[in-house]
């Protein structure tokens, strides 16, 4: 056996070890409890991103690719709205943590959006706000979305008109008036995010917007708002002045 062939088996024969570790498996069996006790909340980001990766392997010690994973992305929500091959990049992330932490972003998009789905959008605003930020905050480009209303201002459809790169997307009249009149649309939501950051929105931002009233006016359906997510902020154009 070369000295490459008896390093890797040492290697395997420590993580074995590891893997085996009793005080691991404590470390678990105390982390479950403390969640049934306590609850989840009683977590840390970081405790709480340790317990996830779990699911993709089950007797691995999973708290230092936690803390790797953290320093790359910052949070628990970068984490989870990382792409795939961001992911990967980052040392023993295989496809199994990847599904795992994709599985529970999933989770988390289904909850937010039925806080908000066939809900009386204006008296539901901030979950409204949250939900956008959960959505966008971490894309690293910009999204132009439509959220359509019924009569009752009740969530019926979200569309996602555009993709664009990361300082802008281009987005057409015509197809913001098309989604909302296919969805049936008594009002709608304008939402798009900024990747740098920038809360402002641009002259650019404020004429498109205006546009779209204008052409929605003329069909009769109402436009509340267009918000914009910058980071963890959620700006609305009306409460600037702009509508």
């Amino acid at each position: 056996m070369g000295a490459k062939d008896t390093h890797k088996a040492d290697t395997k024969k420590i993580r074995l070890q590891h893997d085996n570790d009793p005080d691991k498996a404590g470390h678990r069996k105390r982390m479950r409890a403390r969640i049934l006790d306590k609850g989840a909340d009683s977590l840390t980001e970081l405790e709480l991103l340790e317990v996830l990766l779990y699911a993709g392997n089950a007797r691995r010690d999973t708290k230092p690719l936690a803390k790797r994973l953290m320093v790359k992305f910052k949070s628990l929500s970068g984490v989870l709205r990382a792409d795939q091959t961001d992911l990967r990049a980052v040392d023993e992330m295989g496809d199994a943590y990847i599904a795992a932490l994709k599985l529970v972003e999933s989770v988390g998009m289904y909850l937010a959006h039925s806080r908000i789905k066939d809900q009386p959008i204006l008296t539901n605003w901030v979950q409204v706000q949250e939900y956008c930020i959960n959505r966008l905050a971490h894309q690293p480009i910009e999204y132009f979305l439509i959220l359509c209303l019924d009569n009752q201002n009740r969530l019926i459809a979200e569309e996602t008109l555009s993709k664009g790169t990361v300082d802008q997307t281009p987005v057409y009249v015509r197809e913001v008036v098309n989604a909302a009149l296919k969805h049936h649309a008594q009002s709608s939501i304008l939402v798009h995010n900024h990747p740098s950051g920038e809360a402002e929105p641009s002259r650019t931002d404020i004429e498109m917007t205006l546009a779209i009233q204008d052409a929605l006016n003329i069909m009769s359906i109402k436009l509340h708002d267009h918000l914009i997510v910058a980071g963890k902020q959620c700006v609305s154009l009306k409460n600037l002045g702009y509508l």
